[in-house]
């Protein structure tokens, strides 16, 4: 052993000890000493891993007229930037761990085939099977009903995005969400799910994870350069079979639609689609809030996450060929009418002219249902007609219903009705293309709402088939 190996190594404990031990006394501030036999110090001193985007370091460039690209091309050198179209998020809400999921809302909103009225609340407890459902008067009131569903979501009155705050899910003495909540099982544990657009879900975060009010003050691009770094990273993230991303600082900080604000909304809507790629795949673009002047890391030392090519209506900039951004109708240039006889365009004035027009039919209009609250209540849940997909929403492809993994939040429904016509199986003949996959919809707009039952009328239970 050398000379001094050991007193080496005790003056080394020593100087981690002290770091340790300023970092207690400042607040849990990372403060980090470096010594190496060359008796060299390095001292780094932050309020995050430093890795990637500095949200103040963001803010000074961004005051100082620096625009969001080349805030991030700075901070994430090596990436590239991309343009993705509409997809939804699941976000595991870990405050709800272990706990039933108490909803109510201010609008009609439906859960196990039922309208559930203003003044009533929903409560899901996750079963292998789907969820067990109790409907209360209020969050703590009577029951109205009990019964068991294989389809363990809450959905709002009106599916789309950007829902008002009227049109919201709420955990009863908790936060307000977007888009759809449901239950799974994780093992034996409960856990909580919000199925939401990811420009709805990043309006949520922007302002959790950094200052609106630096848009008054000329940073409103780092702003969008924070909304670019988080859509990349829930994009790149995949944590468990029920959900992508999680609502802590553990992954990104999501608070509902609690902190939304103006300011940081227009960064999101601003900047949709856009996102930081590495090799034709999503970046998982790290950031904190450590401050500027340290080493940067490049892109190529971080995570990525699926391929371009998962996602709807990619738009590369010079990255991918065309052929990986086909043309659809929302996105391919217009055809033009041409006169038989000249080959000239027509144009909406020619005589004889018709202005072509073109509906996706994956979002065909879709019928608002009645909040009014029927004269007879009834506990006997009708057929429910399938409802239309939505197209474009998510880039998972989520498990089908009637998987037999609980975790997919879809059951087995072997023992039910086929309410869909049958579909002929089509023999691959190549790798097949990723599906855009539906998020959870809601059951028919004609359903009777809630009303406490006839003392001398018991409640129905239901059960699943057997």
């Amino acid at each position: 052993m050398p000379n001094g190996y050991l007193a080496e190594r005790r003056r080394r404990r020593g100087l981690l000890t002290l770091s340790l031990a300023v970092a207690a006394t400042t607040g849990g501030t990372a403060l980090l000493v470096w010594a190496w036999p060359e008796n060299a110090l390095h001292l780094t001193v932050g309020a995050g891993h430093g890795r990637g985007l500095s949200q103040h370091g963001a803010f000074e460039k961004a005051a100082e007229g620096w625009t969001a690209d080349r805030i991030l091309s700075n901070y994430y050198s090596g990436a590239d930037f991309a343009d993705i179209g509409a997809t939804s998020v699941r976000v595991r809400l870990m405050e709800q761990d272990d706990k039933t999921l108490d909803v109510v809302s201010d609008s009609v909103f439906y859960v196990a085939g039922r309208r559930v009225i203003p003044g009533q609340a929903a409560h899901l407890t996750p079963t292998a099977s789907g969820a067990d459902v109790t409907i209360t008067q209020d969050c703590d009131g009577n029951t109205l009903w009990e019964g068991s569903t294989d389809d363990p979501w809450a959905y709002p009155v009106t599916e789309g995005t950007a829902r008002p705050a009227g049109e919201q899910l709420e955990i009863c003495g908790g936060n307000a969400f977007r888009g759809v909540l449901g239950v799974a099982l994780d093992g034996d544990s409960f856990r909580t799910v919000n199925e939401v657009d990811l420009d709805d879900y990043l309006k949520g975060v922007v302002p959790a994870e950094m200052i609106p009010g630096w848009a008054d003050q000329g940073g409103a691009e780092a702003l969008k350069a924070q909304a670019i770094a988080a859509r990349s990273y829930a994009l790149a993230e995949d944590r468990y079979t029920y959900a992508q991303t999680c609502d802590t600082t553990d992954c990104q900080m999501y608070l509902g639609t609690d902190k939304e604000d103006p300011r940081t909304t227009e960064a999101v809507d601003s900047t949709s689609g856009r996102v930081l790629v590495r090799d034709n795949h999503i970046l998982r673009a790290e950031y904190s809030a450590a401050p500027d002047g340290g080493p940067l890391t490049p892109a190529s030392a971080m995570e990525i996450g699926p391929a371009l090519t998962d996602f709807p209506g990619v738009q590369s900039q010079g990255l991918l060929p065309s052929l990986l951004s086909p043309q659809t109708p929302q996105t391919g240039s217009t055809p033009m009418e041409l006169d038989p006889e000249t080959g000239a365009p027509l144009d909406a004035t020619t005589p004889g002219a018709v202005t072509p027009t073109y509906t996706d039919p994956s979002y065909a209009p879709q019928a608002l249902p009645s909040t009014e609250n029927p004269e007879t209540p009834s506990n006997v849940t009708p057929g429910a007609p399938p409802h239309p997909s939505p197209g474009n929403r998510t880039r998972r492809n989520l498990p089908s219903p009637g998987s037999a993994d609980p975790n997919s939040m879809h059951s087995d429904t072997s023992g039910l009705p086929d309410r869909t016509p049958p579909q002929p199986l089509a023999v691959p003949t190549a790798t097949p293309a990723p599906r855009a996959a539906t998020t959870a919809t809601p059951p028919s707009p004609d359903l009777p709402a809630y009303t406490t039952p006839r003392p001398a009328t018991p409640a129905t239970t239901l059960r699943s088939p057997e």
